[in-house]
């Protein structure tokens, strides 16, 4: 029989003991989702390699599912507080699994594009949904405040250490394949756990789905991922670009529009109006602006400027992915004892700071490898404590019934930061290289790009508030 977790009943709270059972299990699709998301791009070389693919494919491998993903996740998170979180969980899951055998048995470059966008589907049920599981399971402001804690730290981990486990599979014999194999098993383990652990939670009175809404939402985001990936390609003065750009504020002037005349819209308009909500969503991007530009710069420089192999590379962000595995659990616990702002001030002098590190240690007649790790590891440790902050003002603006809508903005807020970052590092690189044959003259000057985040970071502490009414 199926538990069904109402978060409006005291009656159906739950232990200690199992809250925090359910927060472990959620977290295992979030870090299934993290590491995808990463460890792709360690692969890269050896796809084109096995499968001929061209530089143009081998984006849209990647594209592909960042643009899906993005474009769905806060339309999966109102379809599951409709039709049942555990159950949305569970298919998200299976679609991974399936998704991600196919990405292993792909035979060319265009049946790994279309089953990375199925990987993609998936994906937006994974980890909006299961924050929205943890949050009903935790109706304690507190509690809720040191859960995200941990939640944020182990998806800071496993983003980090993608390129790391990207690069150790691509040593043994399973290759690139072995990258999506990888997530099968897991999947399986984790869906067991989730049967076995985990309540059915939805929203006591359900919303209308708002399907106008939905749609302009998910093409809005698409448009505007897609634009701000392809746009240093195109040439962002290009007519191609500026018509595209046209479109998307048209169709981003019509969703708003229609979310304004809708009794129950799906993102009320008005959320934005709140000083801490909207700091909170531009901190996640600026926050996730500066982890994949860190990715990006520090794969490009070791690997192809230094001819470090995509083990060792990794390797070189593992301080970063200490920091953000350490740092989480400590920002909960200030969230919940203080508020988002002294967390919020602690990641944006941490980010600011390792910006300017790594920039110090990337030389056009060599590399500091230890002030380049310093600097990993405090933009490490700005991702820790930024995301717990950032994703607990986002989830705590609406009321537990709607936390699937919440979370979904929240980690649309990152996807849309992860696809800003490599966009304005890629067209840095691309620029600097057009005057420069240094790679490392080429990186050094975006790492100012890490360093200006850590500065919005600071306006979005400025703006952060202890508590903040409740939209209902």
């Amino acid at each position: 029989m199926t538990t069904t977790l109402d978060p409006s009943s005291p009656s159906t709270a739950l232990g200690p003991r199992r809250r925090w059972t359910i927060l472990a299990v959620c977290a295992s699709s979030l870090f299934l989702v993290g590491l995808d998301t990463t460890v792709v791009n360690a692969a890269l070389p050896s796809i084109a390699a096995d499968l001929g693919a061209g530089a143009l494919a081998l984006q849209w491998i990647v594209d592909a599912y960042t643009i899906v993903f993005a474009s769905l996740l806060i339309t999966s998170g109102a379809l599951a507080d409709r039709f049942g979180r555990r159950r949305t969980l569970l298919t998200g899951m299976v679609v991974f699994a399936v998704a991600s055998a196919a990405c292993a048995l792909a035979t060319g470059a265009g049946s790994l594009v279309a089953a990375r966008a199925l990987q993609g589907v998936g994906a937006s049920m994974l980890t909006p949904v299961a924050l929205a599981i943890v949050v009903t399971a935790m109706p304690d402001p507190r509690e809720r405040a040191r859960a995200i804690g941990v939640w944020s730290s182990v998806f800071g981990l496993s983003t980090a250490v993608g390129p790391l486990v990207g690069g150790a599979l691509l040593t043994t014999t399973a290759g690139w394949r072995g990258v999506f194999w990888l997530n099968v098993p897991v999947a399986a383990a984790a869906v067991v756990l989730v049967l076995a652990v985990v309540p059915e939670s939805r929203a006591p009175r359900p919303r209308p789905l708002d399907p106008w809404g939905q749609l302009l939402l998910a093409g809005v985001l698409a448009l505007g991922v897609g634009l701000l990936i392809e746009a240093p390609h195109l040439g962002w003065t290009s007519p191609a670009t500026i018509g595209l750009g046209a479109v998307l504020l048209a169709g981003g002037a019509a969703f708003v529009a229609c979310e304004r005349r809708v009794p129950q819209p799906l993102v009320d308009p008005s959320l934005f109006l709140r000083w801490s909500f909207t700091a909170a969503v531009l901190g996640a991007v600026a926050l996730f602006t500066a982890l994949s530009a860190t990715l990006l710069f520090t794969t490009y420089h070791l690997q192809v400027g230094l001819g470090w192999d995509a083990l060792t590379a990794g390797t070189a962000l593992l301080p970063l992915a200490l920091g953000a595995l350490v740092c989480g659990p400590p920002s909960g616990a200030l969230v919940a004892r203080f508020g988002p702002r002294p967390p919020l001030l602690v990641a944006a002098l941490s980010t600011a700071t390792g910006g300017v590190l790594a920039w110090s240690a990337t030389q056009a007649d060599g590399t500091r490898v230890p002030v380049l790790l310093l600097g990993h590891l405090l933009i490490g440790v700005g991702l820790g404590f930024g995301n717990a902050p950032i994703t607990n003002t986002a989830v705590s603006g609406l009321p537990p019934a709607r936390s699937g809508v919440a979370a979904g903005i929240a980690s649309t807020a990152r996807q849309v930061g992860s696809a800003v970052g490599i966009a304005l590092a890629g067209g840095v690189v691309a620029g600097e290289r057009t005057v420069s044959t240094s790679v490392s003259t080429a990186v050094r000057g975006g790492w100012w790009l890490v360093v200006g985040c850590g500065v919005l970071l600071l306006a979005a502490a400025a703006a952060a508030r202890r508590r903040d009414p409740v939209v209902r």
